[in-house]
């Protein structure tokens, strides 16, 4: 088994240090001589930010052994659009094509169709991309979207073999009616059923332990600690558990300030909260740095932090 999983997911509240984390990891693993891909799928992306390049759809180099990409979900559907209809090319008549464009081109402005294009995007990273690197660090949007990414494979499953039921028979009455029973071929039933192969093999990757490991990155604050307990018991029912999180900004114990004793004691609740709420999973702490994340430097030391509990690491 490799040393780390080849996929990792880190998610959490917006504002906790989410992406900061993932960079981190991403960091450590390219150190390591591992060629790592970091990749944003949230569209309020930060990894160009934090190393101070400016990313597009496509890998580009960003440390020695790290490739980021920050996925624009716009991008990804003009993209997915234009296969949607080269897909029907030659499958409706020449006269047709026209107006079932015009519907195309309506049906890609409703909603949920950025987000289908961004998780074929995502899907294409994991079955024919990721082949390229040896880790695969997804940095996912704040909660509520991280959650309805996991378990889009299941939900898109679901939806198309609805379609491929409905094409089945109308492709079974046509056969009866106009082709003497005799089986037609259908370019649009294939076209869904490759989809739905595809979304098979991803949904079995995020399944496989052994592959593909999920983190959520918190802060010692009850607002996070709320939303990371509801996040994990949700995954869980999809069948996604989380086996670590990354406690980031805890204050170190030597405080003499009033404010600063006050926010300390406050905190020690926290922390205790987190132990009790979270028994399942292995966490990591890391300490509150004097500033933020601002540079490459400093990425270096807060990876650092990540790889002195790299014990626990290997364990997610």
């Amino acid at each position: 088994m490799n040393k780390h999983k080849k996929i990792l997911f880190v998610g959490g509240k917006g504002g906790v240090g989410k992406s900061t984390s993932a960079a981190g990891i991403a960091l450590m693993l390219a150190k390591e001589q591992r060629k790592t891909l970091l990749v944003s799928t949230d569209p309020a992306h930060n990894i160009g930010d934090i190393f101070h390049k400016k990313l597009k759809n496509s890998a580009k180099e960003v440390y020695p052994n790290l490739f980021a990409i920050e996925i624009s979900p716009e991008e990804e559907a003009r993209a997915y659009i234009n296969q949607v209809k080269e897909n029907i090319r030659g499958v409706v008549s020449s006269h047709m094509q026209d107006e079932v464009n015009k519907q195309i081109d309506a049906a890609s402005s409703t909603p949920g169709a950025e987000e289908a294009a961004l998780f074929d995007r995502i899907v294409s990273i994991i079955l024919d991309e990721g082949e390229h690197y040896d880790s695969i660090i997804f940095d996912t949007a704040p909660t509520g979207h991280t959650i309805r990414l996991l378990t889009l494979p299941e939900l898109m499953s679901v939806w198309i073999d609805g379609l491929l039921e409905r094409r089945k028979k109308t492709n079974e009455n046509y056969s009866q009616l106009l082709n003497d029973g005799e089986p037609i071929e259908d370019p649009i039933f294939q076209v869904l059923q490759h989809r739905k192969d595809r979304f098979a093999k991803v949904r079995s990757i995020l399944l496989n332990t052994s592959l593909t490991g999920y983190i959520f990155t918190l802060n010692p604050e009850r607002l996070p600690i709320l939303e990371t307990k509801k996040a994990i018991e949700q995954l869980k029912k999809h069948n996604i558990f989380v086996k670590t999180l990354i406690v980031n900004k805890v204050l170190e114990v030597e405080v003499q300030d009033p404010f600063w004793k006050n926010r300390k004691e406050n905190e020690q609740a926290y922390l205790k909260l987190i132990e009790q709420s979270f028994l399942e999973q292995k966490k990591i702490y890391i300490p509150l740095f004097d500033t933020d994340i601002n540079s490459v430097s400093l990425l270096e030391q807060f990876s650092l932090k990540i790889s002195q509990n790299e014990q626990l690491f290997l364990s997610m």
